[in-house]
């Protein structure tokens, strides 16, 4: 009888998780996709789940944890982002964004620590941004939405180290997925409407000569695997470079460059 690691990945129907669903798939994890789509993706077994929805998710892991009776590998990467100016955002908007990506994120791992529990321990890994730590203009929702990822991050890890479940978050820079085409955009009043389009162009082309999703795959591998994984580990030369210095200047002076940036 098969007794295979099991993985369970939010949002992999496309982009970085269905990058997720091959590389764990590819080294022997029985893999597990939970997402609203009904679509197969070659290397997971579709779960039909909404992980906005407290009951939706209940039952997405009942139905993993009866069929296999464990638990192993947590990957948070179901998310959206939304563009525009915070003041002409409205409310739904907003809740909408930190409904999907963070309290998605914190209803899958509630959902999956009991489980991990029962095993004696597992790995729960969140995909985060850079964006946690360089708020981009015009993103503020979408950043804030990571930089609370991360706060869940540390927080729950110091919580499940008793039980020998490890949570850490990977942190990845501008990504070629389909992320970009789906971006919720609000284009801003006369006021902002210039500024907004020029942004949000400058961050899209950054994102469509990005790094391939196949290279977030493998780090969010790494870092389920790994004995002692990086609690935050950035993914990307260059980004590894821009969160040392955003740690090192003074808080002015890097939101000024990414100001220049972005604006």
């Amino acid at each position: 009888m098969e007794n295979k690691k099991v993985a369970v990945i939010t949002g992999g129907s496309g982009g970085i998780g269905l990058a997720c669903c091959r590389e764990f798939s590819q080294k022997g994890f029985k893999v597990y996709e939970i997402s609203r789509r009904d679509a197969e993706n070659g290397f997971a077994v579709h779960v039909k789940g909404d992980v906005t929805d407290e009951r939706s998710v209940a039952a997405a892991f009942d139905s993993v944890f009866e069929t296999e009776g464990r638990l192993d590998v947590l990957v948070n990467n179901a998310g959206f982002g939304i563009s525009g100016p915070v003041e002409e955002t409205a409310l739904a908007d907003a809740k909408k964004q930190l409904d999907v990506n963070f309290f998605g994120c914190f209803l899958c791992s509630r959902a999956a620590a009991g489980y991990m529990r029962k095993n004696g321990g597992g790995r729960i890994v969140n995909v985060s941004s850079v964006a946690a730590v360089a708020p981009i203009p015009f993103q503020a929702f979408y950043s804030a939405s990571k930089a609370a990822i991360n706060s869940l991050t540390l927080s729950l890890a110091n919580e499940l180290k008793p039980f020998d479940i490890k949570v850490c978050a990977v942190m990845p820079g501008d990504v070629r997925t389909g992320f970009t085409d789906a971006r919720e955009k609000n284009p801003g009043g006369s006021a902002y409407a210039e500024t907004v389009a020029r942004s949000v162009a400058s961050m899209e082309k950054d994102e469509r000569s990005g790094m391939p999703p196949e290279k977030i795959a493998r780090a969010v591998l790494s870092s389920a695997t790994k004995r002692r994984p990086r609690p935050v580990r950035t993914v990307g030369f260059q980004y590894h470079a821009v969160c040392a210095l955003i740690k090192l200047l003074p808080a002015s002076f890097a939101n000024f460059v990414i100001g220049k940036l972005y604006t």
